[in-house]
């Protein structure tokens, strides 16, 4: 069984080295722009304690993490919420989790007042594009705010709450 929580410093390590391993599996490289190049990386912690921001952990019931998701206002459109940072190590994929996140950051910009929700990604990561899909995501045809992603996600997308 698995358990959602809000992030804590003393998590930042091993979801960096989450995020590291599963770029490295999808061949998503630090020098395209990918969230693996963010500087923030190595203290999520301290990112997602801004207003406005929330960022959920999966552990199992000893505290091990296997990955999380987050959301934070969108540089440059600060109107909008972002979907940020969401990687789960294998073990734990396809069994809802992703999905339990999302429900959870469309409560949190409810509850916020905020209407979209933007995300970028890239193709390769087939099953997370099919379940934003499944959740109300459309495609755009350019990206929103400033994430400095760059060409690296050629995926955009936009769900009204």
């Amino acid at each position: 069984m698995y358990f959602l929580r809000p992030i804590q410093t003393q998590d930042d390590a091993a979801l960096a080295s989450i995020v590291r391993q599963v770029s490295q599996e999808y061949g998503l490289a630090s020098e395209s722009g990918f969230a693996v190049a963010d500087p923030i990386l190595d203290n999520l912690s301290d990112v997602y304690q801004a207003p406005m921001c929330q960022y959920w952990v999966v552990t199992d019931a000893q505290g091990h993490i296997f990955g999380g998701g987050g959301i934070a206002p969108l540089q440059g459109a600060p109107h909008i919420l972002e979907i940020q940072k969401m990687y789960f190590l294998a073990d734990i994929r396809g069994q809802g989790l992703a999905k339990k996140i999302l429900q959870g950051a469309f409560d949190f910009a409810k509850n916020h007042g905020v209407k979209s929700i933007y995300l970028e990604t890239t193709a390769c990561l087939t099953e997370a594009v099919g379940l934003y899909q499944n959740l109300g995501f459309e495609y755009l045809d350019a990206p929103l705010g400033n994430t400095g992603h760059s060409a690296a996600c050629e995926i955009w997308m936009l769900k009204q709450l």
